[in-house]
């Protein structure tokens, strides 16, 4: 008798189950399922890079059927409830899909409803997010004809996608004014809940240097209680205000609706993972890949990648009966711009900081880590590619994969 494996969310992270499965799986035993409502594949690390008119429209976003492989059943449709107790998932249009094995793979959400004032009248007319395609498409038609004034960067709270796209944002914003000859017209501040620029002390004194060295102002352990956006400002729970002219934020993350519908997620909407195995801590034939899990890992698109490799291992030994391997430690590498046409490269899991060092780029040639160079920044800009072309379709990135424990090595050696 067929067995079924679903995947709910064709993103990155359900794309990449999709195409590792597909040639792992027996065909004549298991039928692959993966839902997604929507048709467009959007290049989200793009959004960073489309205000500042460095990526177009068409360079963020494809159709998303293109990227999945023959012998996938693609099911566009909205998912309406988990029932992990049945194994079954219900669909909004009366269908039902029974699972043996069920990947959520459903991402994050930006809800700027949770801030008083936040999606108001002024949402994108003076206050906008660039973690949605429709925010970074309208923040790009406003820095074209914006005059300057007082820009503020600001995280609502913790955790989000990719922790230093907003860091990126602030140092693109410098470079791009001073491009344009107004940078003395623009007074940049960065404003963040956490007590520095980053998760992680190592990369926050480099991070923080940066700021200093362009100018930009830094607000720390700001805790938005609200938006007044009659005045034109962010107010706090300890009453600190920020006035801005133009508010670019990152309104809180949230995993999606359904996992909350379905009696699966925290108190964001995550789903509770093994951070090591990337099982539901309360279903065994669950697992949860991506932005979707509650792991204390950087929610960005390396961290997928990494783990898509340790996940689908971890379902073959399942279906097999076999021990699941408690491989993923939570590994992440990132380019960071800082504008100028360079960027930083940090590296780092877990339980190890970001470290200094090179990291190997077959035919390229070493790149630095935590420093910045114009290799760096070759690399951010190829990886659009190397996205498109390997990372979806789950082809070894060898510069990334090669590489890793070798880098794992040296990490603890630092460390």
């Amino acid at each position: 008798m067929m067995k079924n494996l679903v995947i709910l969310g064709a993103g990155t992270s359900g794309t990449m189950m999709a195409n590792h499965l597909v040639s792992s799986l027996p065909k004549k035993e298991w039928k692959i399922s993966i839902v997604d409502q929507y048709k467009t594949h959007y290049y989200q690390p793009g959004f960073l890079f489309l205000p500042f008119d460095i990526y177009t429209t068409k360079q963020v976003k494809k159709k998303g059927s293109k990227f999945l492989p023959k012998g996938v059943n693609y099911i566009q449709e909205k998912i309406d409830l988990i029932e992990p107790e049945n194994n079954k998932v219900l669909l909004t249009d009366g269908q039902e899909l029974l699972y043996d094995v069920l990947i959520v793979a459903t991402g994050t959400k930006t809800v700027p409803e949770e801030i008083e004032g936040m999606k108001g009248p002024k949402w994108y007319k003076n206050i906008f997010d660039f973690y949605t395609y429709e925010g970074a498409k309208a923040l790009r038609d406003k820095f074209r004809s914006w005059e300057g004034g007082k820009l503020v960067v600001h995280i609502t709270e913790m955790p989000i996608k990719c922790p230093v796209a907003p860091l990126e944002f602030a140092f693109l914003a410098d470079s791009y004014f001073k491009n344009k000859g107004m940078r003395d017209k623009v007074d940049i501040t960065f404003v963040t809940p956490l007590d520095g620029a980053f998760t992680k002390p190592r990369a926050t004194k480099t991070l923080h240097y940066l700021l200093e060295e362009k100018n930009i102002k830094e607000v720390t352990d700001f805790n938005i209680e609200r938006v007044d956006y009659e005045n034109n400002k962010i107010i706090d729970y300890a009453d600190t205000e920020v006035e801005y002219d133009l508010l670019v934020t990152v309104p809180t993350n949230m995993g999606d609706p359904l996992l909350e519908r379905s009696g699966l997620g925290d108190d964001l909407n995550y789903i509770p993972t093994n951070k090591a195995t990337l099982q539901s801590t309360d279903h065994k034939n669950i697992f949860a890949i991506g932005d979707a899990t509650n792991l204390p890992a950087s929610k960005a698109g390396s961290v997928a990648h990494f783990e898509a490799e340790i996940l689908t291992d971890n379902i073959l030994r399942y279906i097999n009966g076999e021990e699941l391997k408690e491989d993923f430690d939570g590994h992440a590498n990132c380019f960071i711009e800082t504008g100028g046409g360079k960027a930083l490269l940090i590296d780092f899991n877990y339980t190890t900081e970001p470290v200094e060092g090179t990291f190997p780029f077959p035919g390229v040639g070493p790149l630095r880590l935590l420093k910045e160079s114009r290799m760096n920044h070759m690399g951010k800009l190829a990886f659009r590619w190397i996205y498109w072309n390997m990372l979806l379709k789950g082809v070894p990135i060898p510069f990334v994969d090669a590489q890793m424990s070798e880098k794992g090595k040296q990490i603890e050696k630092v460390n």
